[in-house]
C-alpha cells in the first residue's frame, strides 16, 4: 500500500506541473487540431490527443505538453493495473478500478465528463471552450487521481489479508491458497492418522491375544492338576473297605 501512495504521490506531482501549463495545453490542441483540419468535433479521447502529437504537431512546445498530458494517463494507466493485481476483490474498490480503466481507455469519449469543485480546470476556459472543445479533456486527469485516493481509502478499511504486497504474488492467488490449504492440511494428516489408526488396531489385537493366551494356559493348568499325571483316589473316610 506503500508503493501505491508512493506512485500515486509522484503522479500527482507531475499534475500540478502540468496544470500550471494548462494554457500552453489547450494552445497545443488549438495548434494541432488546425493543422488536422479537425476544428468542429470536440477533442474526446486520448487517442485522438496522441495522433495530434504524432501526425500535426510541428513545434517542440507542443509536442512536449502533449506527451506530458499522456504521460500522465499512461502512469496512471499503469497503477491500475497494479492495484488490480495487488487487491483481492471488494465491489466497492473493483468498481472504482473499472471506472477508472474506462476513463484511460485511449478511445474513451471523455466529451461529457466535467471535473467539478474544488477543480477549476473547465472555469480557467471560455465558454466555448468548455462546452464543445476541451471540457472532457481538461476534466480526466483530476476526476481518475480523485477515483485512486478513494480507492485508497476504502482499501486502508479492508482487512490487511485482503491486500498482498505489490512486489509479491497477486492477492487472488494468496486468496486461493488460503482456501485450499484446509484440504491441503487434511491430506496431509490422512496417513499420519491412519497410520495411528492401524497402531492402535494392532495395539488392540495384540491384548485381545494375550489375553487369550493367558486364558488359554490358566485352562490347561487346571486341566492338568484335575487329570493329567498320576490321579488321586478321592480320600475316603476310615471304615472298612468293599
Amino acid at each position: 500500500m506503500n508503493e501505491v501512495k508512493e506512485a500515486l504521490r509522484n503522479i500527482e506531482q507531475n499534475y500540478k506541473l502540468f496544470l500550471q501549463q494548462q494554457f500552453t495545453f489547450i494552445g497545443a490542441l488549438q495548434h494541432t487540431r488546425e493543422n488536422a483540419h479537425d476544428m468542429v468535433r470536440p477533442v474526446a479521447s486520448i487517442s485522438q490527443v496522441q495522433s495530434y502529437m504524432d501526425h500535426h504537431c510541428n513545434n517542440s512546445t507542443d509536442r512536449r505538453i502533449l506527451n506530458m498530458f499522456l504521460n500522465i494517463c499512461n502512469d496512471l494507466s499503469k497503477l491500475c493495473h497494479k492495484l488490480e493485481t495487488t487487491h483481492s476483490g471488494n465491489t466497492v474498490t473493483d468498481g472504482i478500478l473499472e471506472r477508472c480503466n474506462l476513463l484511460l481507455s485511449h478511445s474513451n469519449d471523455l466529451s461529457t465528463i466535467r471535473a467539478k469543485y474544488p477543480h477549476d480546470v473547465v472555469n480557467h476556459l471560455s465558454c466555448d471552450e468548455a462546452k464543445n472543445h476541451y471540457g472532457g479533456v481538461v476534466s480526466l486527469i483530476p476526476i481518475v487521481l480523485d477515483c485512486m485516493k478513494e480507492w485508497v481509502t476504502h482499501a486502508e478499511k479492508l482487512p490487511r489479508h485482503a491486500l498482498c504486497n505489490v512486489s509479491g504474488r497477486s492477492a487472488v492467488s494468496e486468496k486461493r491458497e488460503a482456501q485450499e490449504a484446509p484440504a491441503r492440511t487434511a491430506i496431509s494428516q490422512n496417513p499420519a492418522s491412519m497410520h495411528l489408526k492401524a497402531q492402535t488396531s494392532a495395539s488392540d489385537k495384540d491384548n485381545v491375544q494375550v489375553q487369550g493366551s493367558k486364558h488359554v494356559q490358566k485352562k490347561h493348568l487346571n486341566d492338568t492338576g484335575n487329570h493329567g499325571g498320576k490321579h488321586k483316589h478321592p480320600w475316603k473316610p476310615p471304615g472298612r473297605h468293599t
